[in-house]
């Protein structure tokens, strides 16, 4: 018996395919081979085709079916992890009908800003807890405003992985944990945020159904099943955007537990029973994929957009030919701190925890005469974990305990020096798991299909496979750190 796990990623789509009986993935396949394209029409913008993400999703699935080598009727659950706060707009007959507005697409946010002003600061804190910002409902008030035609089409708006779980089934259906990432959750009432609705002058109509997030969503079409080699009749069983999944990945469910992640952005993630905002809402509270009527869980969550993708930014511009693991292995010969040099990752759109500000990447301190491309690629992976670790402090401040981080060995945390600064930076102990989003995913499917009695059986199989501890002497990485937040200031 098997479970399938699909990550919806800014950068590819990923099939996991776990064995039930061992916890163990079976087959793990990815497409496509290279990143997916961000379209930026303007400065600021972000957007990808969601037909793109379908169709990547069918070759990944049936790829992990054949490196699997099982029959189709032997997968007996579906989840769905995916890029959060994106915005799908559809037609009555579920076309697309303009490219998806991204999580790190900018253009929303004097919307949100305004929005905030409007219904007022501590009413929108106390009950949204968090700001418009630039997130889901931000994004359709701007299709509202700047393109009638399309937004007078609008049947249904979704999530990216709403609308992967709405090709695989027929149905569009969204969670409580979905639409409290757009910013249509009134935590207050536990109910849709109509005090922004009416504010954007938008019909909740537009919503989806709420669906649990464990459980059953739909089944798998004809004509789905034709197009990735399912089995008809599958049941869609978890959905979760990529972060509170992530954290499910990592068993984090409870208050005091911590996940991070570090892909084309970085994240990191804590779980409260407590109702709490950052009053300049630079991090973000969401409903976690737990949260019930007799126990809060809702998530602390703090992202960063300029990681793993200023990290592919450094290795296309003077990687060469090096891999990965060979820029990983240069960084490694550069001493903590640089040798003075710093960079700022913040190049990927505007940035929460700056205050929806766009300050850019920048480089400081290059010396022609010292620093080569060794410096340049442990001065962009120290500047990703100076970057989480300043928003690391706002959380600190809100009551979050950070002793022990878990992520997945992937991504950055591949990176020895990236995982070694975050940990000396921050003081925390970090765990390395072998998982990833799609594997959590279908974890997830497996609760909600009830083929796990429990959450503990569901993470019988997940295996820690590194401890990385703070170092003795971190003088210099906390000297280099001062010096790159001062830059910041300016």
């Amino acid at each position: 018996m098997y479970l399938l796990g699909l990550d919806i990623g800014t950068s590819s789509i990923k099939a996991a395919l776990l064995d039930v009986e061992t916890g163990t993935c079976k087959a793990s396949c990815q497409s496509p081979e290279n990143e997916m394209e961000i379209i930026a029409p303007k400065p600021g913008w972000a957007e990808q085709n969601p037909e793109l993400w379908w169709k990547h999703a069918c070759i990944a699935i049936k790829a992990a079916i054949g490196e699997a080598e099982i029959k189709a009727d032997k997968i007996k659950a579906i989840g769905i992890s995916y890029q959060m706060h994106g915005l799908v707009c559809v037609d009555k007959e579920m076309k697309a009908l303009r490219n998806s507005i991204i999580w790190c697409d900018s253009r929303a946010v004097e919307i949100g800003k305004t929005a905030f002003r409007e219904i007022g600061s501590e009413k929108c804190l106390s009950h949204l807890l968090n700001s418009p910002g630039n997130f889901t409902a931000s994004k359709l008030k701007w299709v509202k405003e700047n393109e009638p035609d399309i937004f007078n089409q609008i049947y249904k708006i979704m999530l990216p992985g709403d609308y992967i779980a709405a090709k695989l089934t027929g149905e569009i259906k969204t969670t409580e944990s979905g639409l409290s990432e757009g910013i249509l959750w009134d935590f207050g009432k536990s109910s849709v945020a109509d005090l922004l609705l009416e504010n954007y002058g938008l019909d909740k109509a537009l919503l989806a159904d709420i669906v649990p997030t464990f459980g059953n969503q739909g089944t798998v079409s004809g004509e789905a099943a034709a197009l990735t080699g399912l089995t008809p009749g599958t049941t869609v069983c978890y959905r979760a955007g990529d972060q509170p999944n992530n954290a499910f990945s990592l068993n984090v469910l409870n208050p005091g537990e911590i996940a991070a992640t570090a892909g084309t952005s970085g994240v990191v993630y804590g779980v409260s029973e407590q109702v709490k905002y950052d009053p300049q809402s630079r991090v973000n509270t969401f409903v976690h994929v737990n949260n019930n009527e007799n126990k809060t869980r809702n998530g602390i969550l703090l992202c960063v957009n300029g990681t793993g993708i200023m990290n592919s930014w450094i290795k296309k511009v003077a990687g060469d030919s090096l891999s990965y693991t060979q820029i990983n292995e240069l960084a490694a010969t550069v001493t903590p701190g640089s040798e003075g040099l710093l960079i700022l990752p913040f190049g990927n759109g505007a940035e929460r925890v700056l205050g929806n500000k766009e300050a850019g990447c920048s480089i400081h301190n290059l010396n022609f005469n010292i620093h080569g491309k060794a410096h340049l690629f442990r001065a962009a992976q120290e500047g990703i974990a100076f970057a989480l670790f300043y928003g690391i402090q706002i959380m600190q401040k809100m009551g979050v305990e950070i002793k022990v981080i878990r992520a997945g060995k992937a991504n950055m945390f591949l990176s020895a020096v990236f995982g070694q600064t975050l940990s000396d930076i921050s003081g925390a102990v970090i765990e390395l798991y072998n998982t990833d989003g799609a594997q959590g995913a279908a974890r997830g499917a497996g609760v909600g299909a009830g083929i796990y009695k429990d959450f503990k059986t569901a993470f019988a199989g997940l295996q820690k496979i590194e401890i990385i501890t703070p170092s003795a002497d971190t003088d210099a990485l906390k000297e280099a750190y001062l010096s790159w937040e001062k830059e910041l200031g300016k």
